[in-house]
């Protein structure tokens, strides 16, 4: 059964798709982050184009209908092993500067 309920549509798959384009635009996440670190309380100005590139790298990500397809059938092959064995796949845990 791959019907979805509103819940998987519209918070369990989207959050596959972050989590999986986070880590697609790991080198932009990466450069971000040193940005920040690096400028402190300006990094509102400073860190503008490492901001906008990784803006752009996971809305690129979001926005493409094949990989929500990719991060949906990801989603129903965990739901079937769940049903199927009731052990819940822990998700990886990412760093918590991403």
């Amino acid at each position: 059964n791959s019907k979805l309920r509103h819940v998987e549509k519209d918070v369990l798959i989207p959050l596959i798709m972050r989590e999986r384009a986070k880590e697609l635009c790991s080198d932009k996440v990466k450069a971000f982050t040193k940005c920040c670190q690096e400028t402190g309380l300006l990094m509102v100005v400073k860190c503008r184009q490492e901001n906008t590139a990784l803006k752009d790298c996971l809305v690129g990500y979001y926005s493409d209908p094949l990989f929500y397809e990719e991060c949906k059938t990801e989603y129903l092959k965990q739901r079937e092993e769940y049903r199927a064995t009731g052990i819940k796949k822990k998700r990886q845990k990412l760093p918590s500067n991403v």
